[in-house]
């Protein structure tokens, strides 16, 4: 069987990479395609998952991600055709899906974020199969034109796919340490919008450096340069591309302005706020078991990050939780798999 991937951030390097190695393992041809774009071209070279580079990101601005994406369709629809794949496995790739359907290619797709519409719109009535977290429901997919019998649900969030069997976070030695992730900002669901959580990422900045030694994940080069700036006498800008398991075991908070890694350092049991400009339903779900904080407001922030620094019985219940619930969860690689090799009875 041949089977193609589309990866196109970090979140998917790490998501897709193990399903890549047991296919591969099991005798499969599998091609993984990917956009000329920092993290996760770096991050999966560190993880040793080969990615042959077509196309680009196209930026923030409208005008440029219609393009690159236009392009990159058309680059992408020579190599996959070159390949002949039995089944695409994108997490909501436009391009990925525009090609598969194009080439009439079953396309098994993955999204946990149906609040990024304009992705959802491009991708999720074309697929062959949606698979995503119990968590969000399934009315949160239909409207974009999927049937519910094409959707299966797994129960687990997706960083469980890597996370599962990870050792317990140690925490830092000494002082303490503070990770601070920044938003998304060049995604459509943000810059459309113009949506941003620079303000609280200002309080939270100057309440951590008071408590704890502050590290700040950026995710594009501009951003980087702009962190420098605000922040460089409080906090150190973690440079180039970096893997998040380890800073999250060693960290004793988190404060997010995204998804991804505020669903990683709750399931490693480091405690969270998520100070993110949108809601999401994988949120929503942290927020109801305890493992999440939520504010967009800078004077709980601060009332949470003191809590969340010195209460150490809270911190013990807190780790203990999260190792329940992330034992609890099935692993979504095996989901992942069984759902290529079973739709095309193989």
């Amino acid at each position: 069987m041949r089977i193609w991937f589309d990866v196109l951030t970090p979140k998917q390097v790490m998501f897709f990479r193990r399903a890549v190695a047991f296919l591969q393992e099991k005798g499969h041809d599998v091609l993984c395609t990917s956009r000329d774009y920092r993290e996760p071209v770096e991050l999966a070279r560190m993880k040793g998952l080969k990615l042959e580079i077509v196309g680009r990101h196209g930026g923030s601005e409208r005008y440029g991600k219609l393009v690159a994406s236009a392009e990159r369709t058309r680059a992408l629809a020579d190599v996959v055709s070159g390949f002949s794949p039995d089944v695409a496995a994108t997490f909501s790739s436009p391009e990925g899906a525009r090609v598969a359907f194009g080439l009439g290619i079953r396309h098994v797709g993955f999204n946990d974020s149906p609040h990024a519409t304009a992705v959802a719109r491009l991708t999720v009535p074309l697929m062959s199969r949606l698979l995503c977290p119990q968590a969000i429901p399934v009315s949160a997919w239909t409207g974009f034109g999927i049937s519910a019998r094409s959707i299966t649900r797994y129960r687990a969030l997706d960083p469980a796919a890597w996370l599962k069997g990870e050792k317990p976070r140690t925490g830092s030695s000494g002082r303490k340490t503070a990770l601070v992730r920044l938003e998304e900002s060049k995604a459509s669901y943000l810059a459309d919008g113009k949506l941003s959580s620079s303000a609280l990422v200002d309080a939270a900045v100057d309440e951590l450096s008071r408590h704890a030694d502050v590290l700040i994940l950026c995710r594009y080069s501009d951003q980087m340069e702009e962190a420098k700036q605000k922040y460089g006498d409080k906090a150190r800008i973690v440079e180039g591309v970096f893997d998040g398991v380890p800073l999250l075991k060693t960290a004793d908070l988190f404060i997010g302005a995204g998804g991804t890694m505020s669903a990683e350092a709750a399931l490693l049991g480091v405690p969270t706020v998520s100070i993110a400009p949108v809601r999401y339903h994988v949120e929503d779900y942290l927020v109801k078991t305890g493992l999440v904080g939520r504010t967009r407001d800078p004077r709980t922030l601060s009332r949470l990050v003191k809590k969340m620094l010195d209460d150490e019985k809270f911190r013990a219940a807190h780790a203990r939780k999260a190792a329940r619930l992330l034992a609890s969860m099935e692993d979504p690689v095996k989901k992942m798999t069984a759902a290529m090799l079973r739709d095309h009875k193989l």
